[in-house]
């Protein structure tokens, strides 16, 4: 190796070295991954909520971590059971079982963003996307009804999130215990946090865990809302907390983790890196010749549907937007669930609603609405707009991933 070999050599190591100390001294970014695990202090972790709920001393508390249905197989006690997660999704017999429990004169409070589609369903409720009005901030204030609970200025986020809230199909017998609205509209507010009684017991659903999350709780005087939710929780028998229900991960077996978890084995692993990197830059100059780089292809699919659909709003074609709208949900369909569109009957609804999770009840007044603004030669905005937010509603009320 010549003198200006070694000096190359020697550069580039202090480079890799200078840039990896750069990297290790680097302030690692905000994770805002939805977890809600007790122990988590992440943003939209729980762990100021179960850590300031336990040190109250007025409630004993069993943390479950196996299903709910082998729980209660096992002749589960009279309490509430407490599920907090981004979705709580309950098979058939797991609900059954739940409600039979519940009917016994138990608690079930369930905060999550998807709600098991089978327990709204019971209780004749569906869940709706919050739209602000006149592209106003989406960020949340939420409120009690109850005047004892209720605060002057609501309880703020500093962060925006499609909120979610509940829409009673018909006459359900339920109880609005809290609303939800966004900043700067205080006129029109829709309920987020419900209960309803299942024989002498209730039920308690609540669809901003957000409100329990690290970040909520640490802002201002918004603690008060999750200790004033805690009034309506039963504190003479135990509390069941889940911990199967739950974004976050309690364990991680990954090797690659179990080696950066050391400090030792982490930079060891990093100097591995950078002398394999280094072996392969000189080795390999001798013996390949250099690769030209060809740029990839820009993919300009997204400026042209945005260009197409400026035109068709500049040139009122809402006729043309609506059958698009509609041959776009019915390609998703296809590609997420695996079902044919070319016969619409009460075969393809059943199965529709098994891979998504949603009513049956609800697609067919989806695919009837569809219909009507289909042979609906009028239509105007308004039209469109109400279609496109049926299918966003009816997307987002899917169980987690499409069933296969």
């Amino acid at each position: 190796m010549g003198k200006t070999s070694k000096l190359f050599f020697g550069f580039f190591l202090l480079l890799v070295i200078f840039l990896t100390y750069l990297e290790a001294t680097e302030p690692e970014p905000v994770n805002w991954t939805p977890s809600y695990m007790s122990d988590d202090k992440i943003p939209l972790g729980s762990f100021v909520f179960y850590e300031s709920w336990k040190n109250t001393e007025n409630y004993e508390f069993e943390e479950i971590n196996i299903p709910p249905f082998e729980k209660l197989a096992d002749s589960l006690g009279n309490g509430t059971y407490f599920f907090l997660n981004n979705s709580v999704g309950f098979d058939p017999d797991e609900l059954d079982k739940i409600l039979e429990w519940v009917a016994d004169g138990n608690q079930l409070f369930i905060s999550a963003r998807g709600i098991s589609a089978g327990l709204l369903d019971t209780l004749r409720l569906e869940t709706r996307v919050f739209i602000p009005e006149n592209d106003l901030s989406s960020k949340p204030q939420l409120n009690f009804e109850n005047l004892g609970l209720k605060s002057k200025s609501g309880f703020k986020f500093k962060n925006e999130f499609p909120p979610l809230y509940f829409h009673s199909k018909d006459s359900a017998e339920i109880e609005i215990l809290g609303q939800i609205n966004i900043q700067g509209n205080d006129k029109i507010k829709q309920p987020n946090f419900i209960s309803s009684k299942i024989g002498d017991g209730k039920i308690y659903l609540h669809t901003t865990p957000e409100a329990f999350g690290n970040y909520f709780l640490l802002s201002d005087n918004n603690y008060e809302y999750a200790e004033k939710i805690l009034a309506y929780i039963n504190n003479e028998n135990p509390v069941f907390l889940d911990n199967y229900y739950k974004a976050g991960k309690s364990f991680y077996s990954s090797p690659l983790y179990i080696l950066l978890s050391d400090n030792r084995l982490k930079w060891a692993y990093y100097f591995l890196l950078a002398g394999s990197i280094l072996f392969i830059i000189f080795e390999g100059k001798r013996k390949q010749r250099a690769i030209p780089v060809v740029n990839p292809l820009k993919n300009q699919s997204y400026e042209y549907a945005k260009t197409v659909g400026d035109l068709y709003l500049e040139e009122k074609e809402y006729q043309e937007l609506i059958t698009k709208k509609i041959n776009l949900f019915l390609e998703y369909i296809r590609t997420n669930y695996k079902i044919s569109t070319k016969t619409i009957d009460e075969e393809f609804h059943t199965l529709l609603a098994a891979k998504s999770g949603n009513s049956v009840a609800s697609g067919k007044e989806l695919f009837n609405k569809m219909e009507e603004f289909s042979n609906n030669t009028t239509a105007g905005k308004s039209e469109f707009f109400k279609l496109s937010e049926a299918i966003n509603n009816y997307k987002s009320n899917s169980n987690g991933k499409p069933r296969k």
